[in-house]
């Protein structure tokens, strides 16, 4: 990659292409571009040529994506594969057809077997079942990941992909209908605080064991990947570090100084028992996260805090 290099971000206001925006930035990149879904819809063809055919940019990030927590997941699961594999099939074939230099596709952990071995290791991918309540998503995921490797493989194309853990930090998405586990925390403990009220419910047991990484560190992966790394397979993003969903609602119950009653509702679902990623090969290649869980989620939440009137709520 060369610093002036247009590099486009899709997604760049999300929770993942923004911390990406950011990471590039910090690097020395300043030929950034990105569009808003209402200027570019990434599920539609000829929109996504045509943006291609007129900007030409030399670097693709594909952060871009339909995303959710279990509820959103097991609700409208088709709409979270269509909308996925078309985002995905439209970037990624322009990205082919435009001869753009590089390109990094990200994923997510639930691409792996629900009882996949623990730490999961790249290799674990397309080894077993995946986990119900998240398999459109996943599925979706997969395809992406594979079409990069067949594009590499046919066309010799430079394209990338990586697998991030469970991500938090700032642009994060705090609406509890479509929220993943982090944020729905901040936002329940929070709101509780203000009002006042005596409990706090969260879903499952609280045993299952999680991996959370701050999303700075992540980008920071991301584009150190873009830097260093041409292979085919994928690369596990993530800290190699677990904990308790309870234990993380005690971090994050203090960190916001909520006093009442956690009340956990098991009639819902954990969702998979453990998912930790094998990050050795990240770590082979040089890169090691910074930030670690309490201090992450203090960042997190004072980042809510600070932008609680323009978060997504």
């Amino acid at each position: 990659m060369e610093k002036n290099d247009k590099i486009y971000v899709a997604g760049h206001r999300g929770l993942v292409g923004s911390a990406i925006v950011r990471s590039l930035q910090r690097s020395g990149y300043t030929n950034i571009i990105g569009r808003t879904h209402k200027e570019l819809d990434l599920t539609e063809q000829s929109a996504v040529r045509e943006f291609f055919e007129k900007e030409r940019p030399d670097i693709v990030v594909l952060a871009a994506a339909k995303v959710g927590g279990i509820n959103a997941n097991n609700t409208a699961p088709a709409d979270f594969a269509y909308e996925n594999m078309q985002i995905q099939c439209n970037v990624i074939e322009c990205a082919h057809k435009y001869k753009v230099k590089k390109l990094l596709f990200l994923g997510s952990t639930c691409i792996y077997p629900r009882m996949a071995p623990q730490p999961i290791p790249e290799s674990a991918l397309l080894t077993g079942p995946l986990e119900e309540t998240n398999e459109a998503y996943a599925i979706a995921k997969i395809a992406g990941l594979e079409m990069c490797k067949f594009f590499k493989r046919q066309y010799g194309d430079n394209f990338i992909s990586c697998m991030p853990t469970n991500l938090y930090g700032p642009h994060d998405n705090y609406d509890l209908s479509g929220s993943h586990v982090m944020p729905a925390m901040i936002r329940k403990f929070h709101d509780a605080k203000v009002n006042g009220k005596p409990s706090v419910e969260l879903w499952g047991t609280g045993s299952p064991l999680r991996e959370f990484l701050y999303v700075d560190d992540m980008a920071d992966a991301c584009v150190f990947l873009l830097e260093n790394y041409d292979g085919e397979e994928h690369v596990n993003i993530g800290t190699g570090k677990e904990v308790t969903i309870k234990e993380l609602a005690m971090t994050v119950k203090d960190t916001v100084g909520y006093e009442g009653e956690i009340i956990w509702n098991k009639d819902m679902p954990d969702g998979t028992p453990r998912k930790l990623t094998n990050v050795d090969k990240l770590h082979a290649l040089g890169f090691t996260h910074k930030v670690e869980l309490e201090e992450g989620v203090k960042l997190a939440y004072e980042w809510f805090k600070e932008n609680v009137d323009n978060a997504r709520l």
